[in-house]
């Protein structure tokens, strides 16, 4: 019942999808952008990753109470990294490429406006009753679509990121390369400490 959550976190990979650019060596300017944003956002990264790997090894055998406690800390978790990767964009100042100005204000606006759609989905999953599985499930579907339309968003802010000489440089910083999870797919539920095995 919980696949179809799983389904769109995994089509999804939100900031880790700024990093697969490549290019050319951009300007010294652009590189220092790059790396004052993706300093700040490695374990912003990171946590996202947890969340939605939490969701996922939920999701295959998980307890109605179990999917809802685990996805209700995951919608969090994620909120709170979209909130300061927005703040991580905001303090590394307008980037020196064409429409900087913009590309930094719509890049924060729409975070900011993606991590506002997660608290309410938060809040959508903790209003569901566990203890009704059909409804429970009624109340995923829902859920699931909400996800959906919020990883477009979240696309959407990132793809103005993600392009030219900016996602070039941000593809080059260590701190923007692809998060690993902190527990295994075969899941050690919703805890992101790297001691869990």
């Amino acid at each position: 019942m919980n696949k179809k959550l799983a389904a769109a976190l995994s089509g999804g990979a939100v900031l880790v999808l700024v990093l697969s650019g490549c290019g050319d060596d951009s300007e010294e300017k652009v590189n220092d952008w790059a790396k004052k944003v993706c300093d700040q956002a490695q374990p912003q990264i990171k946590k996202r990753a947890d969340a939605q790997q939490a969701i996922i090894s939920t999701a295959a055998d998980g307890a109605p109470a179990d999917i809802q406690a685990a996805d209700s800390k995951a919608f969090a978790d994620i909120a709170a990294a979209d909130k300061a990767l927005a703040k991580a964009v905001q303090d590394a100042g307008v980037p020196p490429v064409d429409d900087g100005e913009k590309l930094q204000n719509d890049a924060v606006r729409e975070l900011n406006a993606t991590a506002a759609e997660y608290l309410k989905l938060k809040e959508q999953i903790d209003g569901l009753d566990p203890k009704d599985q059909q409804k429970f499930a009624d109340g995923l579907q829902g859920v699931a679509e909400g996800l959906q339309k919020i990883e477009r968003m979240d696309q959407a802010a990132l793809n103005k990121l993600q392009s030219g000489e900016l996602g070039s440089a941000m593809a080059k910083q260590p701190g923007c390369q692809r998060a690993q999870t902190s527990s295994p797919a075969s899941g050690a539920g919703a805890d992101a400490s790297p001691s869990k095995a």
